[in-house]
């Protein structure tokens, strides 16, 4: 049985928590016993523990319990830029130290990386936390897009839900396949969803705001995307030469055109998938790519998913 203790902070969000005890502490079943894992909570010390979520924890351990971990888990905390306590910095440091598998999940990244585990190691966290932690620890390799990073020794999860997405796939790394897949069929869950994190960030159409000589052709490919599947066709709605146009277009907005309408032709796919449920060769279509295929390359590069995988997972 893997030993795994779940670090509460105060301040702790109490659903990244949650991912944790769903997979290790509850197995599936009314009455499930958990295979191969036995949990428990700690805090700083035992007692209470403050959460931002309308009512606090008990927890029976303090930081001592980490000491026996195989398993270290750190959920998110409210403010995760907050430097956490001296005193469990030092914990998860011991544990790591003596080879403890050390899992953070959504902003439970800060904490791993305040107390140096990330360090020139790959990892993730919650996209919209990005910015500030790689600007707060610039030392480790961050991955927006990623749904979780798997490092052997240390995972890390990106926002809330990925949690239980990491959580499960540690189920089948310890345990296999089989108890992995019961888990995720009790918790209502694929065993493992496809894409990463980049499906779920918003990508708001940057159809306003434009400025220049060229911001009239800009809104109008937003616009109409169906109307603007090429460069020749924004060259000629501005009565330009195409050369002249790309060179216009490189110098205002500091990208090429093909990449800037790649990208709107995305964005309005994901609408589309999202909203609606027309099928894949229409929304390729209105969305400017006008082939599946072409739909498929640009979908992938930006989410990681396929335009059916985007649809189920975002479906409105």
């Amino acid at each position: 049985m893997k030993q795994v203790v779940a670090l509460a902070l105060d301040g702790v969000m109490t659903y990244d928590l949650a991912c944790a005890v769903q997979v290790f502490r509850h197995g599936p079943g009314k009455f499930g016993e958990p295979a191969g894992f036995q949990m428990e909570t700690c805090g700083v010390r035992p007692g209470p523990v403050w959460t931002p979520n309308g009512f606090g924890l008990e927890v029976e351990h303090g930081l001592a319990a980490l000491a026996t971990a195989d398993i270290v888990v750190v959920p998110g905390i409210g403010l995760p830029t907050l430097p956490p306590p001296d005193e469990a910095l030092t914990a998860l440091r011991a544990a790591a130290a003596r080879g403890a598998i050390m899992v953070s999940i959504c902003v439970g990244a800060f904490i791993l990386a305040r107390a140096g585990l990330l360090d020139g190691r790959p990892a993730t966290t919650h996209w919209a936390y990005c910015d500030e932690f790689a600007d707060l620890f610039p030392a480790v390799e961050l991955d927006p897009t990623a749904l979780y990073v798997d490092d052997g020794d240390v995972l890390t999860s990106a926002g809330l839900s990925a949690g239980l997405d990491l959580c499960l796939h540690i189920a089948r790394r310890e345990l296999g396949a089989g108890p992995a897949a019961e888990l995720a069929r009790w918790n209502v869950t694929p065993p493992h969803r496809a894409g990463g994190q980049a499906q779920y960030i918003p990508d708001a159409l940057a159809g306003s705001g434009f400025r220049g000589a060229l911001a009239e052709t800009m809104a109008w490919a937003v616009e109409n995307p169906a109307a603007a599947p090429d460069v020749p066709a924004l060259a000629a709605h501005a009565l330009m030469s195409e050369r002249t146009f790309i060179r216009r277009f490189k110098a205002e907005v500091g990208s090429t055109p093909r990449r800037w309408l790649d990208a709107q032709h995305t964005v309005r796919a994901r609408e589309l998938l999202e909203t609606t449920d027309l099928p894949i060769e229409v929304v390729a279509t209105r969305s400017g790519f006008g082939s599946v295929t072409a739909l498929r390359t640009h979908l992938r590069a930006a989410t990681g998913a396929t335009p059916a995988d985007y649809r189920r997972a975002l479906r409105r």
